[in-house]
C-alpha cells in the first residue's frame, strides 16, 4: 500500500485488479475475478482498534493493515462520491454534506432536498449535471464488469447515486441478510464488482455518541456482516471493507450556535457543509468581513480558511476544477477537539446530535481499508 493512501484509491486499485482499462492498482490488490467494495458508514481507524474484543473478524484483519485517509470533508456524501468516481472533492464536486451550485438553493447532499426547505431539488440541482463526469462504475460496465450497488431502497433513484453512483445494476437491500446474499448473487458473474452499503453504524454513532454501549453492540453487528460475506466469496472473489468516516463526540461547552451568534450571520448568505466542517457562502463584497469575524469568534476552536488558502493548502485535494471552486464557501472552517459550528434552527436534527464528523482530526479520517479473498 502506498504511503498516504486514501479513499481516492480504492475503487481505482479494485478495478485496476479487475482488469479495467484507465484505472492503477495503488492499493496492490490484484488477483480477483471478482470483488465485493463492503462500505461501513462510520467505521474508523481508531474506533475499531479501540474496540477490537467487540469485532474479532476486522480486528483480525486490521491487525496487519494501515489506515487509510478520507480526505477532506470527512463525510459520507463526499466519500461515496469519492469512492464511486475516483475523484477527490476537488473534481467530483460533492464538496461537503451541503453545498451551493452557483445560483441554485443549498441542497442537502444525501437527500438532495433543499436545506430547511425539504424540497426536492432533483429536478432544479439535476445531479448528472452536478456531477458530470464518467462514475467509475460506468466506466467498468463499459470494459465488461457486471456492476451492482447492494444499498437501501432509498438510495435507488437519489440524487446522490444518480450523480456519483451511476453505472451497473441496483439491487436493494432491506437489513444485513439480503446484503449478504444479494453480494452473493451479484459475484456469480465474472468479472464482477459489487459495491454494497451498510449505514447503520454511523447512526448510532451519531444518536448515541461513538463508543458507547449501543455503538459497540452494533459493532458486533457489523463485524458478523463482514464475516458472512467472506463466507459466500467464491473461489477467486476479493471483499474490502473500508469507511467513509470515523467520528468524534461534541463537547457541549465547546460548541458555537451560529443562528444565535449575530456576529457569524453578518454578511452571510448561506452556511452549508457539516457541523465540524462548514462553508459560508457570504454576500458580494463581505468576504474579508464575514472571514474576519468567523476568525474571531472561532479563534481556537477551529481553522477558518478563505476559498483561496483552503484551496491552496489541498484540502479538496491537489486540483480543484472551475465548476467546482464556486462550490466551496467564501469561508471555509474545520473544527478541532470537540467544537462545532451549528445551527439550532435551520439544522435542528443534526444539532442535537452527539457523534460528528468531517474535520481533519485523525479520528475523523483515519479509515479501514480490510481485505480477505474467498
Amino acid at each position: 500500500m502506498a504511503e498516504n493512501s486514501s479513499l481516492v484509491d480504492v475503487t481505482p486499485s479494485l478495478l485496476a485488479g479487475l482488469g479495467v482499462p484507465g484505472f492503477t492498482d495503488t492499493l496492490g490488490v490484484a488477483g480477483a475475478s471478482s470483488v465485493c467494495l463492503l462500505l461501513v458508514d462510520g467505521l474508523g481507524w481508531e474506533l475499531l482498534r479501540a474496540n477490537a474484543a467487540q469485532a474479532p473478524f476486522l480486528a483480525g484483519l486490521a491487525a496487519d493493515a494501515q489506515p487509510i485517509n478520507a480526505g477532506f470533508p470527512a463525510t459520507t456524501a463526499t466519500s461515496v462520491a469519492t469512492l464511486g468516481t475516483g475523484l477527490t472533492a476537488g473534481e467530483h464536486g460533492i464538496v461537503g454534506l451541503s453545498f451551493q451550485v452557483p445560483d441554485l438553493p443549498l441542497v442537502h447532499a444525501l437527500t438532495w432536498r433543499g436545506v430547511g426547505t425539504k424540497d426536492d431539488l432533483r429536478d432544479v440541482v439535476v445531479p448528472e449535471q452536478t456531477q458530470p463526469l464518467p462514475t467509475a462504475f460506468e466506466r467498468a460496465e463499459a470494459a465488461g464488469v457486471a456492476v451492482t450497488v447492494s444499498a437501501p431502497p432509498i438510495q435507488r433513484r437519489s440524487g446522490l447515486t444518480r450523480a456519483v453512483l451511476r453505472g451497473g445494476h441496483f439491487q436493494t437491500s432491506y437489513a444485513l441478510g439480503d446484503l449478504v446474499t444479494n453480494v452473493r448473487d451479484a459475484l456469480r458473474t465474472t468479472p464482477a464488482f459489487c459495491y454494497a452499503y451498510h449505514g447503520d453504524l454511523d447512526l448510532v454513532g451519531h444518536a448515541h455518541g461513538p463508543g458507547s454501549d449501543a455503538w459497540r453492540y452494533q459493532l458486533r453487528a457489523v463485524d458478523r456482516l463482514a464475516a458472512d460475506i467472506a463466507t459466500v466469496l467464491p473461489p477467486d472473489g476479493l471483499l474490502a471493507v473500508v469507511a467513509d468516516h470515523g467520528m468524534v463526540r461534541l463537547a457541549q461547552d465547546e460548541v458555537v450556535d451560529a443562528d444565535t451568534t449575530p456576529e457569524l450571520l453578518t454578511g452571510v448568505q448561506e452556511i452549508g457543509g457539516d457541523i465540524r466542517a462548514r462553508h459560508v457562502y457570504t454576500e458580494p463584497g463581505a468576504e474579508a468581513d464575514v472571514l474576519a469575524a468567523w476568525r474571531s469568534v472561532l479563534s481556537g476552536r477551529a481553522a477558518v480558511m478563505s476559498r483561496e488558502e483552503a484551496v491552496a493548502d489541498g484540502w479538496f485535494g491537489p486540483h480543484v476544477s472551475d465548476l467546482v471552486l464556486p462550490r466551496i464557501g467564501d469561508v471555509v472552517t474545520a473544527s478541532g477537539g470537540g467544537n462545532g459550528v451549528l445551527r439550532s434552527k435551520r439544522e435542528p436534527i443534526e444539532s442535537r446530535m452527539i457523534g460528528h464528523h468531517a474535520s481533519h482530526s485523525s479520528a475523523e479520517q483515519l479509515v479501514p481499508f480490510l481485505t480477505v479473498r474467498g
